[in-house]
């Protein structure tokens, strides 16, 4: 935002800054290929039996690539195929959470508190926990709003960015890990009443070795709590690329809610609640509609996307413009087609899964 006689705010003159440092970087970078060999079978099930399922670019920030996702017809695991690399990964992540996207990411987590508190609540009736471990915290919204349901419980959080400093800092959380969760592992063991994981599995490259990472870590008795995107929400089909939760290239596996209950049982993991259409987000529509009117005119700069101004611009400007009136009509779909859907199905865009470690026989 500018101020009055044309000078730009210190805001802008951050945000102006850090393009100006990130640019060289990007520069050296935005040619490689970062994907790996692609497989040819499932890594749920084994199956050779794929589909090509999703072909999409970077829609968010309109970084440079191309990725696939494919589909075990036997099992319904949706995955990235290729993958990317782990440089890919840092490449893709950079400035999302952190540095240029940090303002950003900040206003999308610190929304509406109701997915938070629904979560929390999800365990209320089995547990009272004392510590409670939050992986994959990023900013710590969740634990923040989960401490007016279980007031009495003490939230800790672990990432790999540095909003989970600045969470501890600002009192979201009492501990912060920054780091991988299988490098704290060790240390974690057996410290936690309830461990959760809120759209964090279908970020990381082996979402099975998360699990035996958390397996070994909570306590008999323990709970696990897990929310995850529901690839079998059949608006993810007919919106292709331009469902968000597909979330290219970001997201690297998509698992069915059965796949995932299986997955849990084979570590001594009992399923003991699990919710669809509560977790549903009634928005498909409208970012659908953001994702698509963001990909033909982006309204930010970025040292990924070099363009003329001007024209970026004034695209900019034409395209959103006109693009006003179709969000009252996206809104209006979410509100009506989208909430009908998932009451009459009883799924939605994402499912939480709550399950309890069961004692190991002597």
């Amino acid at each position: 935002m500018k101020t009055s006689g044309g000078k730009k705010s210190t805001a802008d003159k951050r945000q102006a800054e850090r393009l100006e440092q990130a640019a060289p970087w990007y520069e050296a970078n935005r040619h490689k290929d970062f994907r790996e060999t692609r497989r040819d079978n499932c890594p749920s099930c084994g199956s050779t039996d794929l589909r090509l399922w999703v072909t999409a670019t970077d829609l968010v920030q309109r970084k440079p690539g191309t990725f696939t996702m494919d589909r075990c017809v036997r099992c319904g695991h949706v995955w990235q195929n290729p993958r990317l690399s782990e440089e890919g990964l840092g490449f893709y992540y950079r400035d999302f959470y952190d540095g240029l996207g940090e303002t950003s990411a900040e206003a999308v987590f610190s929304g509406k508190n109701d997915p938070y508190y629904g979560r929390a609540r999800l365990v209320e009736p089995f547990t009272k926990p004392e510590r409670w471990l939050d992986v994959g915290s990023g900013h710590a919204h969740f634990c923040l709003a989960a401490k007016e349901v279980l007031p009495q419980t003490t939230f800790d959080g672990l990432d790999q960015g540095a909003a989970i400093e600045d969470a501890a800092r600002l009192g979201r959380i009492e501990q912060a890990y920054r780091g991988s969760f299988k490098e704290f592992a060790g240390e974690l063991k057996g410290r936690y009443d309830v461990i959760s994981m809120h759209h964090y599995l279908e970020h990381v490259r082996d979402p099975w070795e998360e699990l035996d990472i958390v397996a070994d870590v909570l306590p008999d008795g323990g709970y696990l709590l897990i929310e995850l995107p529901d690839p079998e929400w059949r608006l993810g089909r007919l919106f292709g690329k331009y469902w968000m939760p597909w979330f290219q290239p970001q997201h690297q596996h998509m698992m069915p809610i059965g796949n995932l209950e299986h997955a849990l049982a084979d570590r001594g993991l009992t399923t003991v609640a699990t919710e669809r259409a509560k977790a549903h987000l009634c928005n498909d529509f409208t970012l659908a509609l953001l994702l698509f009117l963001g990909n033909i005119a982006p309204r930010t700069p970025a040292p990924w996307r070099p363009e003329r101004v001007r024209l970026r611009r004034t695209r900019s400007f034409l395209v959103w413009s006109l693009g006003i009136p179709a969000f009252f009509v996206a809104m209006a779909l979410d509100q009506t087609v989208n909430r009908f859907l998932a009451a009459r199905t009883g799924n939605g865009n994402a499912y939480r899964l709550l399950a309890r470690k069961t004692a190991q026989q002597a």
